[in-house]
């Protein structure tokens, strides 16, 4: 399913081995390198140090969504409890 949509963004696949299969009507593809799969998953991969920047950034920039909300709900608690009260 991957090559058709690789092909048509124009991008290419890294694996030498990639080889359209006439008689299964599927890809034959290679081994993957397993060790560097879990090099990237664990953290090493050639965008990660961006990645996390730019998560940290939205967090940092939601603060205050957090913050308004957090408030609402103690404002809202605040008026249940003291419609309870009453």
């Amino acid at each position: 399913m991957t090559v058709p949509q690789a092909e048509k963004l124009g991008v290419t696949l890294p694996d030498p081995e990639l080889r359209w299969n006439e008689e299964r009507g599927h890809h034959d593809f290679g081994t993957p390198d397993w060790a560097e799969l879990t090099r990237v998953i664990s953290g090493d991969g050639p965008c990660n140090a961006e990645r996390v920047a730019r998560r940290r950034a939205a967090h940092e920039e939601g603060a205050w969504v957090r913050e308004a909300a957090t408030a609402h709900a103690a404002k809202q608690a605040a008026r249940t409890q003291k419609g309870a009260v009453a």
